[in-house]
């Protein structure tokens, strides 16, 4: 025979289950606790499927948002040469930390060939769009994302301190990969303003490079391919952003810093700054 129904225990499950509900999808620990609590199998069995719904919920929402960076760098159409510098460039962890996600309004700036371009493009989806900027572009680049599936990605030609980025606060993120160096200094002050035009309020300014030793000047740029970490963060925040973060996933303590980085073969020491538009 089924246990006889307390009616202060109903009374008191009553007044909590509401609040309790309220975690469904923000943990599990909770969850248990709040199973713990209820002796009565009614609002017991309430809670289990309140509980499955949100974690089904939860678990579509995380599919459909989420990004599956293996699954584009896996991507059977990247050149070869691409793929040998992912375990070097580690863009699966960058991109992470840039938190890109899809249907985001982005640029890849001084782009090169495209790594990051079409990495960029798979990742924001038809819903995206990738800004790709080169001084020159190449006939090879242009072929390459003529093809159907960078349809989002639209080609920029021109010199970095008048690229033609839309100045209508639109964009989410907008990166700079192992160039900013390659960047003379007042060509660099018109180019971050142009960047903060483009930016929304909270859009990102991701900049990679590489390390020089702190307080090396000039020199350094023209004949390491390097630059200070403390130059760009000097001109960035000049320009009217604010250093949100940096990751250290491409630092390397072994890296003197007294030898060009590209004698160095992806093994250089390479700071990442995030900076934010305010």
């Amino acid at each position: 025979m089924a246990a006889p129904f307390d009616k202060a225990q109903g009374d008191r499950e009553r007044k909590v289950h509401k609040k309790e509900f309220s975690f469904v999808g923000a943990g599990l620990k909770p969850a248990l606790i709040a199973l713990n609590y209820y002796t009565n199998s009614f609002y017991r069995d309430k809670l289990i499927a309140r509980l499955l719904f949100g974690f089904v919920v939860c678990l579509s929402s995380s599919r459909a948002h989420g990004q599956d960076f293996r699954a584009i760098l896996a991507e059977r159409d990247r050149p070869a040469n691409e793929r040998a510098m992912d375990v070097d460039r580690k863009p699966e962890q960058l991109l992470n930390f840039f938190n890109v996600k899809s249907g985001a309004k982005s640029a890849d700036l001084m782009a090169g060939a495209g790594y990051y371009t079409a990495l960029l493009a798979l990742t924001v989806g038809p819903s995206g769009v990738v800004y790709s900027a080169n001084p020159v572009i190449r006939r090879q680049t242009r072929e390459r994302f003529s093809a159907p599936r960078y349809a989002n990605v639209k080609l920029l030609e021109g010199a970095m301190d008048k690229v033609a980025l839309p100045a209508d606060g639109s964009l989410d993120f907008i990166l700079i990969h192992l160039d900013y160096h390659m960047i003379a200094p007042p060509a660099r002050v018109e180019m971050n303003r142009r960047i903060l035009a483009a930016l929304k309020p909270g859009g990102v300014y991701g900049v990679v490079d590489h390390a020089a030793k702190e307080g090396a000047g000039e020199d350094d740029r023209k004949k390491l391919h390097r630059i200070d970490k403390q130059i760009v963060l000097k001109e960035t925040t000049g320009a009217g952003f604010k250093f949100a973060s940096e990751a250290l996933m491409l630092r390397n303590a072994a890296d003197t810093h007294d030898q060009p980085s590209q004698k160095l073969y992806g093994k250089s020491d390479r700071f990442v700054l995030a900076l934010r538009k305010p």
